[in-house]
């Protein structure tokens, strides 16, 4: 075995040497790395003579995610930077020295501006130590040619391809899929390799199938139509199409065209699952709408017999409540009702605790709901019992005046509640789209409908809910307050309905005519099931969403279908006027 010298047997000039090459090594390595920075290299890069030097330098950016790269190249492009000659007697340059430089955009009366240069972004300094200033026509912008713009490209596609956002790579990849370009391979090629998200990595499988199905080689046309059939790639259909049209039918294109229209009709039979599938979460969504609209009605109009035309202001009520909570917990809000100016102020709360406010939201909004909703019982409705006509007519000149209020306070147009960063995403499964919010009304859809059957049936006061409501002359004699019970009914009612406009403030904006968007069909939903039966409004409801959406999916119009619906509905009530459930009373009021 080979022995080195110890150390301290080496000459002394030897160890000096050895001392000043690891001490050299060690400075210089940092300052040699600082050198190759993004802004250098493409500095570096154009003043570089040799095309294919050039094209080097600018791939080699592939793959890092400097801003700068993409802003810096983009500026190459479109003739942002230029090359300038140094002038003789400029500190630190040789007369004739290259370099790549930026116009600072400070144009004087002698039309100069300042230079400074790209890979640092300083001002150039002329002999005296000033900012140097040149015309613009005596720089010479620096060219791209063909072989170095694609170079280019592949950088910019990678960098975009690398965004921090699963949703940023998701839509990126998407659009890179359809646009069907050979020169994009390489880079969904290079981020397959890399990418963990599992959406991300079925949209590039996607997009490089897609891709490959314009690819020279037959054999990867095929094998790319297999692999979209197999993913029942919905986007790919029209490329699959056109492959069909463009592709001769000839025995050696006998296997390409067979996996096309294969992947075609797999991609069809995809395409009606998830259609299905949509439709029926479509229409309970629509369904859960109706029902929490419709519940606050169930109990105010099917229990007590009050025809409530102000029932879609009460929704509405619940619906600027949120809107109210929403600036709280943010910068504020100033209101201008009847010419004078309030301020609303807020806590300027962010992040979490800021999307906190819609929990806040749900129990203030059937808070102030409930109390509109006493404040009209006690005022209006509890000298109408038993006058179903009267009651209608007041209830409705109740609502335009609501609506007038809504105008003078927060104006006619529709004002936004943003909804919380936990209800503003979605899930995509087998293509179909489920959004949080929706979910989140289906949600408490079941709680709403869970905590009112409680309420009606397990609590005292329901118990005396359903004395007053079957016999109310008779509840009376046993010593129950029955206008004290009105009064809390109509208010839960009215509570109800307060709920419903904050969940229909996730679904879209909010205006004074909110209400009035659905109180028709709330009515319908109501009357259908049973005149007060929660079971059949919540079997009215869903059934009514689910034949909606069905209806729409089949005939391809949103009007016709709810025509259909509603022609549905007259015929049906036409065959069982009670509704879908005859609620039995032991009232003897006549």
């Amino acid at each position: 075995m080979r022995t080195f010298p110890h150390p301290a047997k080496l000459p002394f000039p030897l160890l000096l040497s050895v001392w000043a090459v690891l001490c050299a090594t060690t400075w210089l390595a940092p300052a040699a790395h600082a050198s190759d920075t993004p802004r250098a290299v493409i500095a570096k890069a154009v003043v570089t003579e040799e095309s294919e030097e050039q094209v080097r330098l600018v791939r080699s950016l592939a793959g890092d995610t400097d801003p700068q790269i993409r802003d810096l190249l983009t500026a190459w492009k479109e003739g942002g930077i230029s090359i300038l000659e140094a002038p003789d007697g400029l500190p630190g340059l040789t007369e004739g020295q290259k370099i790549a430089v930026t116009l600072a955009q400070d144009k004087d009366a002698d039309d100069k501006q300042g230079v400074l240069r790209l890979d640092s972004s300083e001002p150039i300094k002329d002999a005296e130590g000033k900012p140097l200033r040149l015309p613009a026509a005596d720089i010479e912008a620096a060219e791209t040619d063909a072989a170095l713009r694609q170079a280019m490209k592949g950088v910019l596609d990678a960098f975009a391809l690398a965004a921090s956002a699963p949703a940023t790579r998701l839509k990126v990849v998407a659009e890179y899929g359809l646009s069907q370009d050979l020169a994009r391979l390489e880079a969904l090629q290079a981020r397959q390799a890399v990418e963990t998200h599992p959406r991300v990595q079925r949209a590039l499988r996607e997009a490089i199938s897609q891709i490959h199905l314009k690819h020279d080689d037959a054999e990867k046309r095929t094998a790319a139509a297999r692999d979209l059939g197999q993913m029942g790639s919905i986007s790919s259909r029209d490329a699959l199409k056109t492959l069909l049209e463009e592709t001769p039918d000839t025995p050696e294109n006998s296997a390409l065209r067979a996996e096309a229209t294969k992947a075609l009709v797999a991609i069809g039979t995809h395409m009606r699952w998830a259609n299905a599938y949509g439709t029926a979460f479509r229409g309970l969504s629509t369904g859960s709408i109706l029902l929490v609209v419709a519940i606050g009605l169930a109990i105010t109009f099917g229990l007590m017999g009050v025809i409530n035309m102000a029932h879609g202001e009460l929704i509405a009520v619940g619906a600027y409540t949120a809107y109210l909570v929403q600036h709280v917990f943010g910068d504020g809000l100033t209101l201008s009702p009847f010419g004078k100016t309030l301020s609303l102020p807020g806590l300027h709360t962010t992040g979490w605790i800021r999307d906190c406010y819609f929990i806040a939201a749900i129990p203030l909004s059937f808070l102030a709901a409930a109390l509109v909703g006493i404040a009209l019982e006690r005022g209006i409705i509890r000298f109408l019992y038993r006058r179903p006509l009267e009651s209608l007519l007041a209830t409705w000149g109740v609502s335009l005046v609501l609506q007038q209020l809504f105008r003078l306070v927060f104006g006619a147009n529709n004002v936004q509640v943003d909804s919380p960063s936990w209800l503003s995403g979605n899930w995509t499964v087998f293509d179909v789209l489920f959004g949080w919010n929706r979910i989140f009304v289906i949600c408490f859809a079941v709680l709403i409908i869970a905590g009112a059957w409680a309420v009606l049936n397990k609590t005292s006061l329901g118990l005396l809910i359903r004395a007053v409501m079957q016999n109310r002359s008779m509840a009376a004699c046993m010593g129950v307050r029955t206008e004290r019970v009105n009064m809390l009914t109509f208010a839960l009612g009215s509570g109800l309905a307060g709920l419903a406009g904050a969940f229909l403030s996730q679904i879209g904006n909010v205006g004074p005519g909110l209400g009035q968007d659905y109180i028709v069909d709330a009515f319908m939903t109501v009357v259908v099931g049973g005149v007060g039966n929660l079971l059949g409004t919540v079997l009215s409801a869903l059934g009514i969403g689910l034949i909606d959406q069905s209806l729409q999916q089949i005939l391809l119009s949103p009007v016709l279908g709810k025509i259909l619906v509603l022609g549905g509905i007259i015929l049906f009530l036409q065959w069982r006027p009670a509704g879908l459930f005859v609620t039995k009373s032991r009232s003897l009021e006549g």
